[in-house]
Order: C-alpha cells, then structure tokens, then sequence
C-alpha cells in the first residue's frame, strides 16, 4: 500500500502542476488587453491629437464634445497626480498607453509632450460576461483534467480490488484453488500474495484436517475391535487366571488408543503455535552436537555410527522446534540405518542447509512428495512400531514451513540410503 499511497500523492501533484501550467499559458494567450483595446487605442490617440491643437482652456470643454459625441467617458487629468511607480508613468507615453484595472473595471491612460504634465483617462468596457464564461470554462477543464490523471492511477487499484474482491467470493463459496495471479501493475502486490498465503494455509490445514479424521476413524477400529473381542472374551471365560489375561490385554488397547489419541490432538493442534516461535541464536556446532548427544542412547543400543560436517557459524531460528524437528530425522535415521548415519550442515545465500543421512533401505522414489504427508508410511519397511503413527515427518515439514524453508528426501549418494535435507532461512536478531 506503501506504493499506491506515493504513487497517489505524485500523480496529484504532477497533474496539478501540468494542469496549471497549461491553463495559465491558455490564459495568457487569450487574456491580452492591449489587443482586446486596440480600438479604444487608436480613439484615445485621435482624441489626444485634437486636445493639443486647442488652448488649455478650451480643453474641458472640449472633453464633454467627446464624451458626448462618442459616447466615453473621458478625464483630463494631472500626470503629477498619479501614485504610481515611475516605470509605470513612462508607459502613458508610449503608443499602446498604459490599461490599469480597479473595482469598475479596466481604464486607459495615455498622454503626449503636447498636453504637457496633463493626459487623459478612459474609462474602458469590457464584456465581463465573456471573461467569467472564461473562468468558469478554465475551473472546469482544470477539475475535469484532475478527474482524469487520478482515475488513471486509480483505475488500476479498482481493478485489482475487483478481482481480489471475486477470489474471496470464489474462495468463500468452496472454491480452495482459487489464487490470485500476481500483477506487476499493482499497488496491493502484498495484500494479494497474502491472500494467497492465507488460502494455501487454509486449504492445507482442512487437507490435513480430512486426513487425520479418515486417519483416525481407521486406525481406531483395531484396538476398538481388540476391546470388544477382550470383552466378550472376559464375560464368557470361567478360568479367573484367563480372565485377568484378557483384562491386562484390554489395558493395553486401552493405552494404545490414549496414545493414538494424544498424537492426533497434538498434531491437530500443532499450526496455532506457529504464532508463538521464540527466536533465539546459537553456534551451529555446538548445537547440532547436543542433539546428536540426544539419540545418542538409541545409537548405542542399535550399535550404529555417526559422523558429522559442519561448517562454522552461527544459526537463529526457534532453537527449541529446530531441535525436534532434526532430533526427528535423527531418530527416524537411527530406525532404519544398517551401520552408520551422517550428520551435514552448510550455509548458502541466507539458508542453513542441514542433512542427515543413512545407509538403509532408503525411501521409494514414488514416495518422495509423499512421506512428509501426516499419517503417511511405506508399507514396504517403514511400518508402524510402538507409538509411531506417521506424524514425525510432518512436524519436521511444519517446523520448515514455520522457518520459510523446505525439507525433501533423496537417495543419499555416499551411503546409498535415504537423504532427508532440511534448509531453512536464517533470520538476524
């Protein structure tokens, strides 16, 4: 908005100045005097001519012929009388005399070295009407002008509020595929990339919002039905020593379903603490080590080795979501790794870039786009174990999101397992 409010106040600017000036050079071309006069000109010169042929005492009576005959009104005046400048006094002797205004209107004054320290005074008329027209006629051609320099910067905010205006509708009506296409003749670029995001967030969290009910209702019925055959099973069962093996079997769903339960509401409500990221800095080394210190115990009971790269500097992000998203990686690396496991990390344009890798059976390529999905597993050899059920990925996805970043997997090239990269932007405090 930055952009149309400057581009709002220059157009205003540039059209009055343009309009101005062109309406005072049209005014200075029709508003000439001395041609509008021309004719009272030449009068009062004949008029001056016949004054200076007669006595000085005949003069006045002279004056009141031709004011009657000619029907003007004429003074003979006094040129020592006159408060005006002397550069202004020089112009009564010069051929087109000297046209003053005041509160009656327009008069002339013109005199010769025949009349002496006298000239005389005529009082002009003009069509008042006509110049008003004028004015009236320049106002409105100024407004107008107006008119059209700032609808032709608005025009195009119109436009864009139109189609922002119909993507909301669209939008509101169910339409989740409806974006906007930005424009580079755009004052609300930033309103409409935002309304963009807005959109993808909200289409992927009702996605996501599917998902895990369809998820749920699934994977639900098996400890359901595993209750109920316990159930059943308990009811009819006659040895007590039987009976309280199905009972400890049914405590068991029991804790699996609460589990299920408190990963699903946990993820549920995962997206309402992306508002509530604390940034804070650290030296990537050493932080990056004390993860690697975290799964440490889950590397020694599988016997397995990590080695590690890291270049020298410093991250900031929000060090406590980071961490669980890449101990994630660790851990999901350290389920699938036959021997050993890499930890990189390197820096580029803005972005830390950090790897982990593995030399186990890797990830199908068919499944790439798919793995970070919420409840997603390869059925091949990433099957569920314990209280695993899918959602590790997709926090590590959310955690990239959050940080303007990416995460993707790939065939690692020197272990030949899977290679999961994480980048994400690293901010400045």
């Amino acid at each position: 908005m930055k952009k149309f409010y400057i581009s709002l106040l220059g157009s205003a600017l540039l059209s009055i100045i343009i309009l101005g000036w062109l309406i005072d050079a049209f005014s200075q071309q029709t508003h000439q005097p001395q041609d509008t006069f021309h004719s009272q000109t030449q009068m009062i010169k004949g008029f001056t001519k016949q004054l200076s042929v007669l006595p000085a005492d005949k003069r006045e009576n002279a004056i009141k012929q031709l004011e009657q005959d000619f029907n003007v009104q004429l003074e003979y005046r006094s040129t020592q009388a006159l408060a005006l400048p002397h550069s202004l006094l020089s112009q009564i002797t010069m051929p087109t005399g000297l046209i003053l205004e005041d509160q009656q209107g327009y008069y002339l004054l013109y005199s010769e070295q025949a009349l002496g320290s006298h000239h005389l005074k005529m009082r002009l008329e003009k069509a008042h009407l006509h110049e008003q027209g004028n004015d009236v006629l320049l106002t409105l051609l100024f407004y107008a002008g107006l008119c059209v320099f700032m609808g032709f910067i608005i025009a195009p905010l119109a436009k864009r509020l139109s189609i922002l205006n119909d993507a909301a509708q669209r939008f509101a009506k169910g339409d989740l595929a409806t974006r906007i296409k930005p424009s580079h003749f755009t004052y609300i670029k930033d309103v409409e990339l935002t309304f963009n995001r807005m959109a993808n967030q909200i289409e992927k969290l009702l996605d996501e919002n599917k998902l895990m009910a369809s998820s749920l209702s699934h994977d639900i019925r098996t400890p359901v039905a595993c209750l109920r055959f316990g159930l059943e099973a308990a009811q009819d069962c006659t040895n007590e020593e039987k009976r309280l093996e199905y009972l400890s079997r049914m405590e068991q769903d029991l804790d699996q379903m609460e589990s299920m339960l408190k990963s699903y509401l946990a993820f549920a409500t995962l997206e309402q603490k992306a508002n509530k990221l604390t940034f804070s800095e650290s030296d990537l080394e050493s932080y990056l080590l004390s993860l690697i210190q975290q799964v440490h115990p889950k590397l020694e009971q599988r016997s397995l080795r990590i080695s590690h790269d890291i270049k020298q500097g410093h991250i900031c992000a929000d060090l406590d979501w980071l961490a669980r998203a890449i101990v994630n990686l660790l851990s999901n690396a350290c389920d699938f790794a036959r021997c050993e496991i890499v930890l990189s990390a390197s820096y580029n344009q803005g972005f830390v870039t950090i790897k982990v890798e593995d030399d186990g059976p890797g990830v199908h390529k068919k499944n790439w786009g798919k793995i970070f999905s919420p409840f997603f597993q390869e059925q091949s050899h990433r099957n569920r174990d314990g209280e695993s059920y899918g959602l590790g990925l997709a926090i590590v996805a959310k955690v990239a999101d959050w940080h303007h970043g990416t995460v993707s997997v790939s065939k690692s090239l020197s272990l030949g397992g899977a290679c999961f990269t994480l980048s994400i932007q690293n901010k400045s405090l």
